[in-house]
């Protein structure tokens, strides 16, 4: 089980560093925080091209990496009101609607779900973790795009409740 608390003090601490990234191994678990987006070398550059596409998840702080082109599109969602649930990522890592690119989504706007029930993927250091419903009710908003990198805390899905 991953130690969220101990994740997010170690973002903390880069981020009020001058260290730019940050990579730890403890037993099967690899963690590596950064603080620069990441490379993406050209074809012809081959020692860097390797290293650059090992889909490593970044746990950098929101407004820090490549996250801070985003900040305004989530600024400018409706905030959530009164009568939703906002369901927000336990983890960093990677969103994905569907449990195969070629399956339909769990989840589409409009639909009924049940407590318990499947809303999403999100992988994290090569495991796929399913995050389920904690209120049955209607989800009303999809906050995120399929295979888009999230944040812990980050809004992913906004239920009406029954």
């Amino acid at each position: 089980m991953i130690d969220l608390d101990w994740i997010q003090r170690l973002i903390d601490m880069v981020d009020d560093s001058d260290v730019d990234s940050l990579e730890i191994s403890k037993f099967a678990t690899r963690v590596r925080i950064s603080k620069s987006p990441p490379v993406h070398a050209g074809a012809g550059d081959n020692a860097a091209g390797s290293a650059a596409t090992a889909p490593v998840p970044s746990a950098a702080p929101k407004g820090v990496s490549a996250a801070t082109e985003e900040a305004p599109a989530e600024e400018a969602k409706p905030a959530a009101t009164a009568n939703t649930t906002d369901v927000e990522s336990p983890m960093v890592g990677t969103f994905y609607r569907a449990p195969a690119p070629d399956a339909p989504p769990y989840v589409e706007v409009g639909d009924h779900v049940g407590k318990g029930q499947t809303l999403c993927i999100l992988e994290a250091m090569k495991l796929m973790n399913e995050l389920e419903a904690e209120v049955a009710g209607t989800v009303r908003e999809i906050c995120i795009g399929n295979g888009e990198p999230v944040e812990y805390g980050q809004v992913l899905f906004r239920i009406e409740p029954d």
